[in-house]
């Protein structure tokens, strides 16, 4: 009999929704590609309608709806942390406690009464929870391709826990060992995240890119006064120096005094004061990670790990912990936030109270992450022409013959093709495309078109069969989650004056002979393409290293600062007229921009709100 699970997410950020049928990802997508705001925290209507319409079935042919956490646990833990510091912190319990008994402490009815809309007919007992770090747990383990395996899970914060170690045999996942609220990994790094003047949820990446600029000035600091690290990797905070159990901001006076002023402004620069925090925190962060994963390998002496939760999303760590070598295998689930978390959920379900069956696949069960909607060729016609864009349709051949002479001639490239990627990355769906080769390609792309700062380095996607001549990696990265080094054959020597550069200064020196995905450190978040689960990605590249003997090109995410990736043929025309991308290929729909009418043009720079 066939077995139809729904996982959402909701109400906290990232909501998404995934199908599972039979064990079998299906479809999964997250509400911010539909609703247009990013990091939607609402419940996922339109991405439940996605993946229900992917799977062919109405709501009412799914057998259990599965929430991907306990919201009662993490009411208890609001009211433990509160009495815990009472009286420090009314203003915020005040402002809370309305709120969960309003809507977050009830939510089985709010997810009923959503449920109810799309089936009028939901009763409400196939509606199931599940915890938060399970959740993450199952959606690493159970796509990876491995038949036993070391679990880790480390984010923020679920019910209680924050990180997580489990084991995982066949369809079985236990968890084996936890680490509480309030001390958090990725609490901390979101702590550093807010005093360097970035989006807590949202900017923890930024952070990450901008450590290799400065130099870990503050570590002997943070490792003082702020963590306790235990050798095994457990570890405390001392919250003396943080306001977020509490209060309404992520660090107090305290932390301002310790590192030396208060928090960044958003709109203030950046300084090389800053670049040093971040270059701590993310070193920090590493040792953490590192001494967690020697512990569990030499204590499980397991060959296989697996990771999610929002700190699997830090590929530098991740890349060292490949690279330490104590396990030999690496999977990272790609929607490792709370997005992933509706796909764990039912995947647990289906595993664990159903009692499923599990056959690992070779490489993983992702489908290569490609699991939103995707569109006919007869329907982006239909699409692109109701928004008045003038195209030519390309067969295939044609399509990437014009594709790779636009990038080999320095042309930024918006690529919309088949079913929308499933996580924070671009993979080759809805990606803008440029040469990795051209020294001017990362300011262009970061300054005219992504319309954002201007040390944010871009990632590579490259040939799977090509990726050990190019970079110091000869394994599969296909969700840009593991950096390593460029090759240093492809290296280019630095003169005493550039070497002698700091900061943002060194960002504009050409380090490779692929310096548009060359960071200063000469590491690249690498995206292997593979034949099998993206050809017509694959024969791109493959006609782009014909042409000009590299098979690696500049590959970000097709949207502006604050923008969800675009989500829809429209979304692309959109952000295609209201930047500088010259040439945009809607499957086989081509389109240039001096062909377009001018009168829709339009000013994409302040459309969205700065994330």
């Amino acid at each position: 009999m066939t077995v139809r699970i729904l996982g959402v997410s909701a109400f906290y950020h990232d909501s998404a929704a995934a199908l599972v049928v039979d064990g079998t990802v299906v479809a999964a997508a997250q509400e911010e590609r539909f609703s247009r705001k990013k990091h939607d925290p609402r419940f996922p209507r339109l991405a439940l309608e996605a993946v229900l319409s992917a799977g062919g079935i109405g709501l009412a042919e799914v057998d259990h709806v599965v929430f991907y956490d306990k919201p009662f646990l993490k009411f208890e833990r609001l009211l433990e942390t509160y009495l815990a510091f009472a009286p420090r912190g009314f203003r915020s319990f005040r402002m809370a406690v309305p709120v969960w008994l309003k809507e977050k402490l009830f939510q089985k009815a709010l997810l009923k009464t959503e449920l109810q809309k799309l089936d009028p007919g939901f009763d409400g007992t196939r509606l199931l929870f599940s915890e938060h770090h399970l959740s993450h747990a199952a959606s690493a383990f159970f796509p990876s391709p491995f038949d036993q395996a070391v679990v880790l899970t480390m984010d923020g914060v679920g019910e209680w826990a924050s990180t997580t170690a489990g084991l995982g045999h066949g369809r079985v996942l236990d968890i084996v060992r936890e680490i509480h609220f309030p001390h958090s990994l990725g609490l901390l790094y979101s702590a550093f995240t807010y005093y360097t003047g970035f989006k807590v949820n949202s900017g923890e990446y930024k952070v990450m890119g901008l450590a290799p600029y400065g130099e870990a000035r503050y570590l002997p600091l943070i490792l003082e006064h702020l963590i306790d690290i235990k050798p095994d990797g457990s570890f405390r905070l001392n919250l003396d120096y943080f306001n977020y159990c509490t209060g309404l901001t992520m660090t107090n006076r305290r932390f301002d005094a310790l590192f030396g002023g208060p928090p960044r402004h958003p709109d203030e620069p950046l300084t090389q004061r800053h670049m040093d925090l971040a270059a701590s925190v993310q070193a920090v962060t590493e040792e953490v990670v590192l001494r967690l994963t020697r512990s569990l390998a030499k204590e499980y002496r397991q060959p296989n790990l697996c990771l999610a939760g929002g700190v699997a999303l830090n590929c530098v760590a991740n890349g060292k912990v490949l690279r330490d070598g104590g396990f030999k295998n690496i999977w990272v689930q790609p929607a490792a936030g709370d997005a992933g978390g509706a796909l764990g959920a039912a995947l647990a379900a289906y595993h664990g109270l159903c009692g499923g069956p599990r056959t690992p696949q070779p490489g993983d069960s992702m489908a290569g992450s490609y699991l939103g909607p995707d569109f006919s060729d007869e329907e982006i016609q239909r699409r692109l022409q109701a928004v008045g864009a003038r195209f030519t349709i390309l067969d295939e051949q044609t399509l990437i013959a014009r594709t790779a002479d636009a990038l080999a001639a320095g042309r930024a490239v918006g690529w919309f093709q088949g079913r929308m990627e499933f996580g924070p990355r671009a993979l080759g769906a809805r990606s803008i495309l440029g040469d990795a080769r051209s020294p001017t390609m990362q300011r262009v792309l970061n300054l005219k078109v992504k319309y954002r700062e201007s040390f944010r380095p871009f990632a590579p996607s490259v040939l799977r069969e090509d990726v050990a001549e190019w970079f110091e990696l000869d394994g599969d990265s296909p969700y840009m989650l593991v950096v390593a080094d460029v090759v240093r054959r492809r290296r280019l020597a630095l003169t005493d004056a550039q070497t002698s550069l700091f900061g943002i200064d060194k960002l504009n020196v050409p380090r490779s002979d692929i310096p548009a995905v060359t960071h200063i450190d000469y590491s690249a978040r690498i995206q292997t393409v593979h034949r099998e689960t993206n050809p017509r990605y694959h024969a791109l590249l493959s006609e782009f290293k014909r042409l000009t003997g590299c098979p690696v090109l500049v590959n970000t995410s097709f949207n502006v600062r604050g923008e969800p990736i675009v989500g829809s043929p429209e979304d692309a025309f959109r952000c295609f007229m209201g930047t500088e991308i010259d040439v945009l290929a809607v499957g086989r729909a081509f389109l240039v921009k001096g062909e377009q009418d001018d009168l829709l043009r339009s000013d994409y720079k302040n459309t969205f709100e700065r994330d």
